[in-house]
């Protein structure tokens, strides 16, 4: 069996602060875990709901540092939903948070960045605790995974999870550029390997046209090309595959209207999970990725001019309809 692992970064949304007063807390929530529409709510209840529909196990990462200028409480209204289904909390963390903080942030330099991969070691750990500790706090169980904001981690972040107890990281993303990640593993690591401590569990992706590889993320892939993927993931007997997503993304954010090109693509990979052979979903809680062995098959799904020229204009349409999220 190939476990597809479903991870939703689970966040409010730094961007989208205005006076960090209650209002625009509650109007962050909506836009941001909620995904409040007058079409009714697209965000985490409406994934809870998708999953237990189709009896999937699901990953929610879910970033505590608002937590930071909001209190715990802010954390327990994301976590209770999730809690309450039963779905598995990992950490994760979005260090933007710390310029908004001031007075608050939690390291002694006062010191802000984007990316963990922005502060020194001793730093990370420090805003790792803080992280951690404050997910706890607001209800979950102690995390065993992470990841990190923007993919912004380096092999310091692996140093201070080992440090701090954490087992898995899932920061490493194949597709992504050389630079927006500082983790020393290439593009050829595509299934779970031990580094530096910890189990590094990479993002999936497929081949491209032009030789590169594509992320696999809800918004990012079609419903055709997850599916292909999957697949051959299986067919190559790959213990696992990891797909993104975010709790935002069914949503234009700043509309708050349902996009419903990437709604019908999310609810199709539910279905398509719950009825493929040879597949099944997993959570870091109750079986979490094991190291690949040696003699597997690491290839990406191959491109495709088919699949690729139907995602073109896919997202052509659903820019035009729906806009940027």
């Amino acid at each position: 069996m190939t476990r597809v692992f479903i991870t939703i970064d689970t966040e409010y949304s730094s961007g989208l602060v205005t006076d960090l007063s209650n209002q625009d807390r509650m109007d962050n929530f909506a836009r941001s875990i909620g995904g409040i529409t007058p079409e009714g709510p697209a965000g985490i209840t409406h994934k809870l709901k998708l999953f237990e529909r189709h009896g999937i196990n699901a990953v929610f990462f879910v970033d505590p540092m608002a937590a930071l200028v909001w209190g715990v409480a802010s954390i327990e209204d994301i976590l209770k939903p999730i809690l309450d289904a039963g779905q598995d909390v990992q950490l994760h963390c979005h260090t933007e948070w710390l310029e908004l903080a001031g007075a608050d942030n939690p390291l002694a330099s006062k010191r802000t960045g984007k990316n963990l991969f922005d502060f020194p070691f001793e730093e990370q750990c420090r805003i790792l605790e803080y992280a951690r500790d404050t997910l706890m706090a607001a209800g979950a169980s102690r995390p065993v995974a992470f990841r990190a904001g923007n993919y912004g981690a380096d092999d310091n972040t692996l140093r201070a999870l080992a440090q701090l107890g954490l087992e898995y990281d899932t920061s490493h993303c194949p597709a992504l550029p050389s630079g927006a990640a500082r983790i020393s593993l290439g593009s050829d690591v595509l299934d779970p390997v031990r580094h530096l401590g910890v189990i590094e569990v990479p993002v999936g992706s497929i081949g491209t046209l032009s030789g590169g590889q594509r992320h696999a993320q809800i918004t990012a892939l079609t419903l055709a090309e997850m599916e292909a993927a999957i697949r051959h993931a299986r067919d190559n007997g790959r213990c696992t595959f990891t797909l993104v997503t975010h709790s935002f993304e069914l949503i234009n954010r700043r509309k708050l209207a349902v996009n419903r090109i990437v709604r019908r693509r999310f609810e199709g990979l539910c279905r398509t999970l719950a009825g493929m052979k040879g597949i099944t979903t997993g959570n870091f809680r109750d079986d979490p990725p094991q190291v690949a062995p040696s003699e597997a098959n690491s290839s990406p799904l191959p491109a495709s001019p088919v699949r690729t020229g139907l995602r073109y204009a896919e997202q052509l349409v659903s820019n035009t309809l729906y806009g940027a999220l």
